[in-house]
Formats: C-alpha cells, sequence, structure tokens
C-alpha cells in the first residue's frame, strides 16, 4: 500500500515551513536514512531523511512551496511490487486524516466553540510513527505507545512494529475512545472563559487602503513564529522590570590588557565579558536562573546562555550551554561561531533550543537603555545598552565614568522583585570588579 511522506515537525514550535529543494525525483529508490528535502522553518534550514523503503512514486507539494502545515502529505512512497497505478486509489483515503487533525487547532485556537474537538486528535497523535507503522499496529491491535522507535528522531516504523509482533507484544489498544472521553471536559471547562483572539489587519483593511504606496512583503515562516511567540509572552507573562546602572572603566580596561597581551590569539568583547559575569551571577543567585510551569517552577543546574541574534528576517538565540563554567576565551570563540552560523542559516535545532535565560544587547548601535519581551519558558532576560561617558557622583564630587545600563525583564510567577534585585547586585559587582570573572 502505498506511503505517505509527510512534512515533518522539525522543532517544538514549528507549524509550517517552506519545502524549499528536492533532493530527490519521482522513480528514485529510497532507502531509509537518505535525505529527501531541504526544509525550512522558523529557524534554519534543515534535512528531512526517508523513513521508509521504497520508490518516489509521486511528489505532491513542489519545491519552493511556503507555509505547508506540519503533517501534510508531500510526496507518495511505492511499497516494493507497488507501480503508480496504486498512487490514485491510496491517495484520497489515507490524506485527510494527517492533515485535517492538526489543522484545526492552529487556523481556530479560540474563535469557536466548534474547534473543542481537537485536543483529542492532539493527545492521539503523541506517538510519533510512520504511516506504515500506524496501519500495520491497527491491523494487529498493537498499542504503540512503549515501543522506542529506531527511526529519525525516534519516530516508530515498519521493523519497531515487526520486531513488536514477533515478540508477542501485540495486544488490543482501546486508545481512541479514552482519548475522546477525557477531551470533551476539558473544552468544556475552557469554554466559560474565553479568550479574545488578537485580531490582525489584512491588506483589505480600509485603514491599510488610505496608507501612502507601499511594497507587501510577505511574512516569512521566521517572522511568523515571532509574532505568535512574542505575541503570546506579553499576553500571557507577568512581566516586570528592573533597572541598573554600571560602571565599565574596569572592565573595559581589563579588555585591553588582555587583548593587548602577547601572544594573544583572540579578541574579546564587551559582550563576552558581560555573557561571563551573567552566567557567574546566576550561579551565585540561582533563583533568577528558574523556568515556570503550571505544576512546578524549574531550577536549573547549569547556566546555558542564550544570545540574541539578529538576522535577515528576524531574530534567533543560539545558546551557550553550561556558559558559567567555561572560560572567556571558550565563550568568545563559542559566540563568534554561533553568531556566524545563525546569519548562515545553519544552526541544529540543539544550538538554539533549551536555554535557561537570555541575553540581549543593542549597546553597539548606541542604544542606552531599552526593556525586551521574555523568551519563554524562561523566567528572565536581560538587556545590555550601550556604554557610554556619563557624570556621576564620587565620594561627593562630580566625575567622568563609563557606564553602561542594565535593563532585567522577569517572570514574575517564578522571580520575585527581591530575587530580581539581588541577581543584578551580583552582576553589578562582578562588572565593576571584573578580575573576579578570571578567578
Amino acid at each position: 500500500m502505498p506511503i505517505e511522506i509527510l512534512m515533518p515537525a522539525l522543532s517544538p514550535t514549528m507549524t509550517e515551513g517552506t519545502l524549499s529543494n528536492w533532493l530527490v525525483k519521482e522513480g528514485d529508490t529510497i532507502t531509509s536514512g537518505m535525505v529527501l528535502a531541504e526544509i525550512e522553518t522558523d529557524k534554519a534550514t534543515m534535512e528531512v531523511e526517508a523513513v521508509e523503503e521504497g520508490k518516489l512514486g509521486k511528489i505532491l507539494i513542489p519545491a519552493g512551496t511556503e507555509g505547508v502545515a506540519v503533517n501534510t502529505p508531500i510526496a507518495i512512497l511505492l511499497e516494493e511490487g507497488e507501480d503508480a497505478s496504486a498512487i490514485g486509489s491510496a491517495k484520497p483515503a489515507a490524506s485527510p486524516a494527517p492533515a485535517a487533525a492538526p489543522a484545526a487547532p492552529a487556523a481556530q485556537p479560540a474563535l469557536a466553540p466548534a474547534a473543542a474537538p481537537a485536543p483529542a486528535a492532539a493527545s492521539a497523535n503523541r506517538v510519533i510513527a510512520s504511516p506504515l507503522a500506524k496501519r500495520m499496529a491497527a491491523n494487529d491491535g498493537l498499542d504503540l505507545t512503549g515501543i522506542a522507535g529506531s527511526g529519525p528522531h525516534g519516530r516508530i516504523v515498519k521493523r519497531d512494529v515487526e520486531a513488536a509482533l514477533a515478540s508477542g507484544g501485540a495486544k488490543p489498544a482501546p486508545a481512541a475512545k479514552p482519548a475522546e472521553a477525557p477531551a470533551a471536559p476539558k473544552a468544556a471547562a475552557a469554554a466559560p472563559a474565553p479568550v479574545a483572539a488578537m485580531k490582525g489587519l489584512t491588506l483589505d483593511d480600509p485603514i491599510i487602503q488610505m496608507l501612502p504606496p507601499f511594497d507587501a512583503v510577505p511574512n516569512s515562516s521566521m517572522r511568523k513564529i515571532i509574532a505568535k511567540r512574542l505575541t503570546e509572552s506579553a499576553r500571557d507573562i507577568p512581566h516586570f522590570n528592573l533597572q541598573m546602572d554600571v560602571e565599565i572603566d574596569a572592565l573595559l580596561a581589563l579588555r585591553k590588557q588582555l587583548n593587548e597581551r602577547p601572544g594573544a590569539d583572540y579578541k574579546l568583547s564587551v559582550n563576552d565579558l558581560v555573557i561571563k559575569a551573567t552566567a557567574l551571577a546566576l550561579t551565585r543567585v540561582p533563583d533568577a536562573n528558574v523556568a515556570y510551569t503550571d505544576g512546578a517552577i524549574l531550577k536549573f543546574e547549569r547556566v546555558d546562555m542564550a544570545m540574541a541574534v539578529a538576522i535577515e528576517g528576524g531574530l534567533i538565540t543560539p545558546i551557550i550551554k553550561d556558559c558559567a563554567s567555561k572560560g572567556l576565551a571558550t565563550i568568545s570563540k563559542e559566540a563568534k561561531e554561533l553568531a556566524g552560523k545563525a546569519r548562515e542559516g545553519k544552526l541544529k535545532p540543539e544550538e538554539y533550543q533549551g536555554g535557561t535565560f537570555s541575553i540581549s544587547n543593542l549597546g553597539m548601535f548606541g542604544i542606552k537603555g531599552f526593556t525586551s519581551i521574555i523568551n519563554p519558558p524562561q523566567g528572565a532576560i536581560l538587556s545590555v545598552g550601550a556604554g557610554e561617558e556619563r557624570a556621576v557622583v564620587k565620594k561627593g564630587a562630580l566625575a567622568i565614568a563609563n557606564v553602561m545600563t542594565l535593563n532585567l525583564a522577569v517572570d514574575h510567577r517564578c522571580i520575585d522583585g527581591a530575587v530580581g534585585a539581588a541577581f543584578l547586585k551580583e552582576l553589578k559587582g562582578l562588572i565593576e570588579d571584573p578580575i573576579t570573572l578570571m578567578l
């Protein structure tokens, strides 16, 4: 029976992507693990590998197509002994199932009660398996829940089902009815407290038609995801901001000394030093290195520092893992490498997912101070302004010092004001006495 190749979800935030390039053509023999296509997600361009074996019977979505929803069939794979005549009969029956169910929650999250059954479909699809594996499991009454997949990203494939059946693992799988039953009360409980849907402007709105001439640049996948996530963060997370000025004369002097020493094979930036100081401050005030969930506050055992990097068409936050334990040279090297890969669109998912704290630095643009929106699920983000000469009072007299403004945006659900203030106090001490960064 023909197998549908579906648009994969290549990151937790991905709902759609651009099928930028096919690396195989119709009629090619496909083996498991073969790279089939390149998919542009909201963050980067990634390769898609084959899970099943067979012959590529038909390409359903041509290269260059934008806005392809996750789980949409993009091609048909023919199994051994099948020919193109099998495609027509298989396609109508199989296509609606993967495409229709996931599309419902994305299209109408809070517009109408009719979308209520969607959670059942979402919970039923938690098991990641190929279409063939699901059909085989359904035919033999095999529950896929406890099976470890051997395909890419842990996907359950044909050989996993065959192994489970051979070991006597077949058992009735009444998953559909239990999934449907609890879903209805959930939807009903949510109904009395509807969340107003945000309505954006469209090109057809009268107010747009009154504007002067303009070029309409279509929103990229990245821009759509940025808009969605930051809207949710600003709307749902109770932000508060703490601001502090720090003197950086000693920091600048240390940087100059390190960069000019004989044999120096790297050049530190002010941002490298601030990243190191921030990571150390978080180890001293671990209650600021946290994230909020409805069930618990997550206190992280290490600092994975996410750096905001501006790229063409958007923003991405590559991560320096276990930042507090690394030296300045390592931090500087990794920061430059990650920023370069980000601008080239070559970051891997593990290089930009999972940070515990974020830093956004606009000082190089001369911005004195600013506030940022928290990058969920993190609990805070630090905004770093430009260092500049300012008048300060020292021992009752006016003086000139290089001063930088730091602004900490905090999720009040998991970080209280006193904790945020303690973190900034530690950070100020590290920056104004930077020799401590070397200890």
